[in-house]
């Protein structure tokens, strides 16, 4: 399991450009991307595996044309649930918030690649430690019931 690109768009509903670096802010998101602020939907995680069927089906996408900020190989992300936690390079830590989305009108993307597979396949998380990430940094799937969240024990 790693990062295989890096993507970042100043603007929402376009196609996100590779980059080898990214700095990810606690509560934020990625440094400079468009998706980036307080909210659920910080950083957007899609497999290459499913970008390689959708240029298997025709279509003609790469990294980064779903919006997806950080692509990887060897995780199913949808078949993680909420509440799981990623480590990523030295110090990163995101937590799944949200698996698939809804469109409600196709987009920049759509219409441009002619499918999107965001809203199956798309997972997106918030920023719990920040730090850098780089292209081939390793992923490291977490306890989904960290013990900070855990409740007490019961006497």
């Amino acid at each position: 399991m790693k990062i295989v690109s890096i993507n970042v768009s100043t603007s929402k509903g376009t196609p996100k450009q590779p980059v080898d670096t990214a700095e990810l802010i606690p509560g934020h998101g990625v440094k400079g991307d468009g998706h980036a602020g307080d909210w659920h939907r910080q950083v957007s995680f899609l497999a290459a595996e499913k970008i390689e069927t959708a240029r298997a089906q025709g279509l003609d996408v790469g990294f980064g044309d779903f919006a997806e900020n950080i692509t990887t190989t060897g995780v199913d992300w949808p078949l993680l649930p909420v509440g799981t936690r990623v480590r990523m390079g030295d110090s990163v830590l995101v937590e799944i918030t949200q698996i698939g989305k809804v469109c409600h009108k196709p987009c920049a993307i759509y219409y441009r690649a002619g499918d999107c597979i965001m809203p199956k396949s798309g997972v997106f998380a918030k920023v719990l430690m920040g730090g850098a990430i780089h292209v081939d940094d390793p992923l490291l799937i977490t306890d989904n019931n960290p013990p900070e969240q855990t409740s007490p024990v019961q006497e």
